[in-house]
């Protein structure tokens, strides 16, 4: 795949097009280059040391591909009563989940990495934010269970998608939420120097 792509100054180490939705909306320019990193081979620890770690591989993982370019990793986790919630395989594990968020507060944790081999840089942090449920009747545990929408999420639900309804109220910043926490990502990218605010840019930011 590589060789099929001219270096990019800035990549997305990540499938996730909810991550990718966001930076587009952010303004950015850059590619999207998943790696294949073994996420089982890291063990769970404290949860942000947890993600950042993750986050890190991940970066690692394709900035050593293109070490000429800036790479972010991120890494998204949700936990209630000190146990992780991961991606639902089946409708009973999404609907165990749901279960056990209903009514409750949990916590969203993503960690987040950017990196340039070349340049020997590295940021690396996680961002934290509660959020508390409705109490959800077992209808509509079912019925957003038969939407298909928990399968690819940790929690079993999209805060940006069907799932809005079960959100009562979060405590921080929703975007760490939907999978990245976009204030503190692009902050960062402007400390580096990653990126420059453009007033001729009609999005503002320029990479």
């Amino acid at each position: 795949m590589k060789d099929m792509i001219t270096d990019p100054q800035l990549i997305l180490a990540s499938q996730s097009p909810r991550r990718r939705y966001l930076l587009e909306q952010a303004g950015l320019t850059f590619a999207v280059i998943p790696g294949t990193f073994d996420e089982d081979s890291v063990q769970l620890t404290d949860p942000a040391d947890y993600v950042k770690t993750l986050a890190k591989a991940k970066a690692d993982e394709i900035a050593g591909q293109y070490p000429d370019s800036w790479v972010i990793g991120a890494d998204t986790i949700v936990t209630i009563d000190r146990s992780v919630l991961g991606k639902p395989g089946t409708p009973d594990d999404a609907r165990h989940m749901l279960e056990k968020l209903s009514g409750q507060s949990h916590c969203v944790f993503t960690g987040y990495a950017i990196v340039c081999k070349n340049q020997a840089a590295c940021v690396c942090d996680a961002v934290k934010t509660e959020v508390q449920f409705k109490n959800l009747t077992p209808d509509e545990i079912d019925w957003y269970v038969q939407t298909g929408e928990p399968f690819d999420k940790a929690g079993a639900y999209a805060i940006q998608g069907m799932g809005t309804f079960l959100v009562r109220r979060i405590n921080g910043s929703y975007t760490n939420v939907v999978g990245l926490p976009v204030c503190e990502v692009i902050e960062a990218l402007l400390g580096m120097g990653v990126v420059t605010m453009n007033a001729a840019n009609a999005k503002g930011l320029t990479v």
